[in-house]
């Protein structure tokens, strides 16, 4: 039922096997409503003995208290599976590190860090089921736009900017492939 055992719902070394979706956050409450969702689903199905979401930043839970909450239901296994479609810097550096730091204070806790969503033949076609549901709506002209009550925290910074040419000088000097996080 799954794929590389992870999946199958069973005791592992005398503790739950636990599934936590990272998504990535936002300061706009219930932004995170679809990756809920799917948890949702999945403790419906039974897929894991303990599901539970977090976020990296902004609006919690944050993954050290969905961790700890884990570990509390009786978790010895836990896999996160970050709610990512890109392996940007969170992906490669922020989450690593994030469940480096916590899995210090769980020393008989084995924490796997999942892979992402990535690229799937199943997004190819819940992309088409969408580009359906979308054909029938208005031209953006006429959407009406929320107005910004979400301000950001001094100091903080919505997105950095870059030049097309600052781009191409990034990717030539870091590289434009990346760690895919196969296992």
């Amino acid at each position: 039922m799954g794929f590389s055992g992870y999946g199958e719902k069973r005791l592992s070394n005398n503790g739950y096997k636990a599934l936590i979706l990272m998504g990535h956050g936002s300061r706009v409450p219930g932004a995170g409503k679809s990756m809920e969702d799917v948890a949702d689903r999945l403790r419906e199905i039974s897929y894991r003995d303990i599901v539970e979401t977090c976020y990296m930043s902004r609006l919690g839970p944050h993954f050290g208290e969905t961790l700890e909450l884990c570990v509390k239901k009786g978790a010895s296994e836990v896999v996160l599976i970050p709610y990512f479609l890109n392996l940007g810097l969170h992906m490669k550096v922020d989450i690593p590190k994030m469940l480096k730091k916590e899995a210090e204070k769980y020393p008989a806790l084995k924490l796997v860090f999942g892979k992402n969503l990535g690229f799937d033949e199943l997004l190819v076609e819940l992309v088409k089921k969408r580009l359906e549901e979308s054909s029938a709506f208005c031209d953006v002209r006429e959407l009406g736009v929320e107005p910004d009550d979400y301000k950001l925290p001094p100091g903080d910074k919505e997105f950095v900017a870059m030049t097309p040419k600052e781009a191409r000088e990034y990717k030539a000097k870091y590289g434009g492939c990346g760690h895919s996080h196969e296992h």
